[in-house]
Parts: C-alpha cells; sequence; structure tokens
C-alpha cells in the first residue's frame, strides 16, 4: 500500500487498484447535511444510533460528532461481502445487546447496496418493538437494489462500482484512508 498523502489519486489494495472518487471535503459535507437532519428529525426523541460494524465505524465516529441531541450508541455486526461481491447470505456476527423496546433507532450503515443486509437487519429489529426505525447510510447503490428498503438518511448515492475507503474495505483491508475510491481496470 502507498504511504499515506493528503489526496492520492491511486491506491493499491492487495491485487487490486482503486481511484479517488469522492474527496474527504465531500464526504464531511454530506456527513454535516444528514447529521443536520437527523437532528432536526430526532430532537426530543433520544435515538439509539446503530453502527454496523466493521465498514461504518468512522461514518458513524465523524456522524455523531455532528449530532448534538442526546442519543445513545450501540454496534451490531453483519457481514455478507467476500471479495468484491455480495455474497447475499446474512451471517450475524455480533448480536445487540440492548434493548430497544420503545425505542427511536437508527441504523447506521456504510452502504446500501444490495439491500438485503438492510432489510435483514430492519425485521429483526422490528420484533423487538421499537418505537421506530430508521436507516442512515453513507452510500446508497440504486441500481444494484434487489430488495426494497427504506432509507430516511442518504449522504450519497453513487453507481454500482466496488469502492473501498472511508471504512469501507476489499477483502478486510483499504479502510483506513480519508478518501473513497472506486475499482479501476488496469
Amino acid at each position: 500500500m502507498p504511504k499515506n498523502t493528503k489526496f492520492m489519486e491511486k491506491l493499491h489494495v492487495l491485487d487490486k487498484t482503486f481511484a479517488v472518487s469522492i474527496p474527504e471535503a465531500e464526504i464531511l459535507k454530506q456527513v454535516r447535511r444528514v447529521a443536520a437532519e437527523i437532528t432536526r428529525d430526532m430532537e426530543g426523541k433520544s435515538p439509539l444510533l446503530l453502527p454496523v460494524l466493521n465498514g461504518s465505524f468512522i461514518f458513524a465516529a465523524d456522524l455523531l460528532r455532528q449530532i448534538p441531541i442526546p442519543c445513545e450508541v450501540s454496534f451490531i455486526k453483519l457481514a455478507s461481502y467476500q471479495g468484491t461481491q455480495s455474497t447475499g447470505q446474512i451471517r450475524e456476527v455480533i448480536g445487540l445487546n440492548t434493548d430497544i423496546t420503545g425505542r427511536h433507532i437508527v441504523i447506521v450503515e456504510d452502504i446500501v447496496d444490495s439491500g438485503i443486509t438492510m432489510a435483514h437487519m430492519i425485521e429483526t429489529l422490528q420484533a423487538q418493538n421499537p418505537a421506530s426505525i430508521s436507516v442512515c447510510t453513507l452510500l446508497l447503490k440504486p441500481n444494484s437494489l434487489k430488495v426494497e428498503v427504506p432509507v430516511d438518511y442518504c449522504a450519497m448515492q453513487i453507481p454500482s462500482d466496488f469502492i473501498v475507503g472511508y471504512g469501507l474495505d476489499y477483502n478486510g483491508f483499504g479502510r483506513n484512508t480519508k478518501d473513497i475510491y472506486t475499482l479501476v481496470d488496469e
């Protein structure tokens, strides 16, 4: 992997090459916008933000620092990716250990791609009788959706390309960049 610079045009992760597609400044601008929307909608509700690990950890941290209302955070880990493709099979790795009955839940996801993972998460959470469930995603791939899911807060819509950076990975690597990169053919 190349040494970190303020803005890298290309990024090599394992056997793949990626080019910058969304610079940090644009990401942070959209994170602030989404945080303002959540703050407005959740005022007086003390929401429970539920980031989905591993990919959303950077987005969730930046988002939370922009939300001034009282809120709690708990984490869940679901997995459906292997390499650059969604497997379509959900494996619950770490479950939710907080009582969400009557709570206003905001799921914080890095990317909604096929929608399968999010549909599974919503169904699982609804069985625990929350007051409401909202979905907040950094990235949405509308052309890749296989399942219709409600997305209440979306920072950015992107094409169906494979991406890394800002928490998103390729086989566990590439999460530690400030920018988002798109897979390129060499």
